[in-house]
Parts: structure tokens; sequence; C-alpha cells
């Protein structure tokens, strides 16, 4: 009998130290302590993802002027109440991406992605980028952050 009660309380504490979950450290700085920025993040790029990058960046400057540009999740990240869009520099392409892009008007079918929410472009070089197109896209997603509220907190 003893010894089946020792078995039990040895499974016990078996299962219950099983359910603690993990402690998780970061493991480095974070970009920000780093001091990686937007200009640093296009400066380490010398070729035609480069330039891209900062085509859409002035593209974005002008299609929302008081859009805050930082590096988030180890990207350009572009914020209007709430994260809006994105740029993710790849070997062969740049993504530019959007958070509500799922909701945005795709008249080219330039928007690329089929999850619920986000949605991407695929840059192969400068001459890619459609301008007006973008810029559209990039004031609508702003204007939706304006209405719906920032997408990065789900309710």
């Amino acid at each position: 009998m003893a010894t089946r009660k020792k078995a039990a309380k040895k499974a016990a504490a078996k299962k219950a130290s099983a359910k603690k979950a993990p402690v998780r450290t970061p493991v480095g700085p974070s970009a920000r302590e780093r001091g990686v920025t937007v200009a640093s993040y296009v400066a380490s790029l010398r070729d035609w993802r480069g330039e891209t990058i900062s085509a859409l960046r002035r593209l974005i400057r002008e299609a929302s002027p008081d859009a805050v540009e930082s590096i988030k999740w180890g990207q350009p990240v572009y914020e209007a109440q709430g994260p809006f869009a994105y740029i993710k520099a790849y070997k062969s392409h740049v993504n530019f991406g959007f958070w509500r892009g799922a909701e945005l008007t795709d008249p080219k079918g330039i928007l690329q992605g089929s999850g619920s929410r986000m949605r991407h472009v695929e840059l192969r070089s400068p001459a890619d980028i459609d301008t007006a197109t973008l810029q559209g896209m990039v004031r609508t997603a702003v204007e939706l952050n304006r209405i719906k509220g920032d997408p990065a907190k789900r309710r």
C-alpha cells in the first residue's frame, strides 16, 4: 500500500512540474538598444534593395507625413494609431506589407497573402514600385487605423 502511495505522489509531482511554463529571458539586446535605426537598416543594404526601401520611405512620408517610423520586429514599421505598414528585405525581393491588407482595395491585384488580415507586395527592383497605387494603399491603411483603432490589438 505504501508503494502505491509513493508512486501516486511521484506521478502527481511529475504532472505538476510538467504544467509549468518555462521562463523566457531575452536572448540579447533589442534593436533599439543596439542602436538600429531605419537609416542604418537601409545603409546596410548596399544594392537595389536599399534603393527600393529608400523609395518606399519617401512614398510613405509623402502619403502620411505624420507616420512614425521605427524598427520593430527586426524591420522598418510605420505607425499611425497603430502599425499600418512594414518593409522587410529578403535576398531576392523586398516585401512592403500592410497590417490591414485584406481590407485594402487592390484594383491591380498586386497584394499577396492568404491570411485573414495582412497582405504584402513583393518588389524585385525600384522600378516595380507603383507610386500612385501604393500611396493610395498607405492613405487607406492609415484611415482604417483611424476608424478602427490599432490592428495589433485584437479585440
